[in-house]
């Protein structure tokens, strides 16, 4: 058995944000080792985070992010369940974190419960419309409308989106992660995501209609 020092519990909690004894507890039960302390912490933290989903997150962080000399904006909002811990810095980066994913990655929902059934119904039928023209056998077709479906909530779901600083992560897992860190529950309430320009009709000019034009009036 190896011998677990202050210093490697200091180290492991500096790398995960984990509490003393978890960190501790994580180095001896993988003798040691700080790559599997690491692995060790994020199994026991999405068991913990599924636990602590129920609990009511009412304060939090209302929180806005400007990109590219403001022509992106986003307002995110946050929850979590006490203001102690809305304060905490980890906790607050997740928030910047997630508002600067809205506005890199334009979901369209937080979480897949969001999504509409005619949005979903449309994909469904478009999947299986276009499974059926390329001659795919009837028996595979339900996978293929899944595996779109899969796909849509990757694209517009928040939650399901792979996280921008770690793509081996989904935003979710982030998430989770945290609330393993941090002992609260924490809840992706709205956003809301601001583009300059979309939805208006931007005016074309034809500047060699309107020279003609000019000079014809001369």
């Amino acid at each position: 058995m190896a011998t677990i020092t202050a210093q490697m519990v200091k180290e492991l909690r500096d790398m995960t944000g984990a509490g003393m004894m978890d960190s501790k507890q994580a180095l001896q039960a993988s003798d040691g080792d700080m790559e599997k302390a690491i692995v060790w912490l994020r199994e026991k933290g999405k068991a913990t985070a599924e636990k602590k989903s129920g609990r009511i997150a009412a304060e939090g962080i209302v929180d806005s992010y400007l990109h590219g000399e403001g022509r992106v904006g986003v307002l995110i909002e946050v929850n979590i369940e006490t203001d102690f811990a809305a304060r905490n810095e980890n906790f607050k980066q997740l928030v910047r974190d997630l508002a600067m994913q809205v506005a890199a990655m334009k979901p369209l929902y937080v979480n897949e419960s969001e999504v509409p059934e005619d949005v979903l119904e449309t994909e469904r039928q478009i999947a299986r419309n276009q499974a059926l023209a390329e001659g795919k056998p009837e028996q595979v077709v339900d996978r293929i409308v899944e595996g779109r479906l899969k796909k849509y909530y990757e694209e517009f779901v928040l939650l399901n989106q792979p996280f921008i600083k770690d793509e081996s992560k989904t935003c979710n897992e982030v998430v989770k992660e945290m609330i393993a860190s941090i002992g609260e529950n924490i809840s992706v309430r709205r956003f809301t995501r601001y583009e300059m320009g979309e939805g208006l009709a931007k005016r074309e000019e034809d500047f060699a209609a309107e020279v003609a034009a000019q000079l014809g009036n001369k």
